[in-house]
């Protein structure tokens, strides 16, 4: 009778608990907001907070920001603090540097992180090393933010998708076509001002208000033009860039995931003394998250090194970041539906990894599934992998499945880039074999 006492009064009690932490959970989610607006309210905040704050980069004052993260900080900073600079990536970089140098505490915008390959030496020669090289005496407090890894449609060039330095590249060169309209019969002053426009890309947010991508100035001779001109632009935009600079020492590296981890890791990055990676989904900037009272707060960030637990589990630990949470989050409902109960971590941070957070899920679950946009070899993947293998083999129950993009350039095409790129399928699968629920 005792027994049964004790069981219904522990029963009620779970019951109270559990209902305390849903209503919790529910009350504390107030708005919704996009990541491209958690962002902006990041830089607007510590812009106000700190005046040493200045952001520097290609259209990130006039144009609002190529995918508008700084609109209206411009008018509302002057341009001081929001300073346009020339296509150059080394030489703004490098400025953005020796200012951190002064004391000063630049964010520096790259249009997208392939082009960072062009300032790369500032990034881990001048800002990553200063520290060590000069004895702990020189803090480079700087940020370099940007979208990372696959777009959508804008082949190899644009869509690195590597995040260990140049170990993982393989041979690349994918051409695009866009058609300009061009008018044979007037001279050339008439046709120099041509402006070259691309469909909205309304999955990115790339072009948002109506406004299409940067015109252009044409200047080109009049013989030999058909109707249409075709100018072709090599293919720049996909490469998920964490597990390179994960790789190199004095660097932190974030890979935000929803609004309320672009709103709380950007405002740390800023804060933090040493050089910080900061690496963006251009796919996400249009998804909105709930975000809670406290994270709207201005005085709110996020630990730096702490992974997240979006969903907790039993069965098998998936760990994912950036975009790949959402995939993972996908795929763990559709396991739940065949009696598998994953747990899904959100990295947040690449350097330093949470490791301890890791291994403790792997520990509760005894399998593994990882889950990356970037290339297998030398990937964020491997590295959790040695991790665990170094740290928890004897609780592992089978072996740990990766998943990663082909190990190949990416394609234009939208079915090969489909295949190219990891799905809520294939993590599906992952899991069922680490489950012995499939082959």
């Amino acid at each position: 009778m005792l027994g049964i006492a004790r069981q219904s009064v522990s029963n009620g009690l779970s019951r109270i608990r559990s209902a305390f932490y849903a209503s919790r959970n529910h009350s504390t989610a107030v708005k919704e907001m996009t990541v491209r607006e958690a962002l902006n309210s990041a830089l607007d905040e510590e812009m106000a907070a700190d005046p040493r704050v200045f952001i520097i980069g290609e259209e990130v004052g006039e144009y609002q920001g190529a995918y508008k993260v700084t609109k209206g900080l411009l008018q509302k900073y002057g341009p001081d603090r929001v300073r346009d600079t020339p296509i150059t990536e080394a030489g703004f970089a490098g400025i953005g540097v020796g200012a951190a140098y002064y004391g000063l505490r630049p964010v520096v915008e790259f249009m997208t992180f392939n082009f960072s390959m062009q300032a790369i030496d500032h990034i881990i020669n001048s800002a990553a090393k200063s520290s060590y090289m000069s004895a702990g005496q020189l803090s480079v407090p700087i940020v370099f933010r940007g979208p990372n890894g696959s777009a959508a449609g804008v082949g190899a060039q644009h869509s690195q998708r590597g995040v260990a330095l140049l170990k993982h590249v393989t041979a690349r060169s994918v051409v695009i076509s866009t058609c300009v309209d061009f008018d044979s019969s007037k001279s050339v002053a008439s046709n120099k001002n041509k402006k070259l426009k691309t469909d909205q890309k309304s999955e990115s947010g790339l072009h948002t208000e109506g406004q299409g991508i940067n015109t252009l100035n044409w200047k080109l001779p009049v013989a030999n033009f058909r109707d249409v001109y075709h100018v072709h632009f090599l293919a720049d935009f996909k490469l998920c860039y964490a597990s390179w600079y994960g790789s190199c020492p004095g660097l932190k590296v974030l890979v935000p995931y929803s609004s309320e981890d672009a709103r709380g890791l950007l405002k740390a990055a800023i804060r933090d003394p040493d050089p910080v990676v900061f690496l963006e989904n251009e796919l996400l900037y249009g998804e909105s998250f709930p975000v809670s009272a406290e994270a709207l707060d201005s005085s709110f960030c996020l630990p730096i090194g702490k992974a997240k637990i979006e969903r907790e589990g039993k069965d098998v630990t998936i760990t994912a970041f950036s975009k790949m949470v959402g995939y993972a989050l996908k795929a763990a409902d559709m396991l739940a539906k065949e009696g598998i109960s994953a747990e899904v971590i959100n990295l947040r941070s690449i350097r330093p990894l949470d490791r301890a957070t890791i291994n403790a899920s792997v520990r509760k679950t005894n399998r593994l599934v990882t889950v990356e946009e970037g290339f297998p070899q030398n990937g964020v993947g491997a590295e959790i992998c040695a991790s665990v293998v170094e740290e928890s083999f004897e609780f592992l129950d089978a072996p740990i499945e990766r998943i990663a993009a082909a190990d190949v350039p990416m394609p234009y095409a939208a079915t090969l880039e489909r295949m190219t790129n990891p799905q809520v399928e294939d993590i599906v699968r992952a899991a069922k074999r680490t489950c012995y629920r499939s082959v």
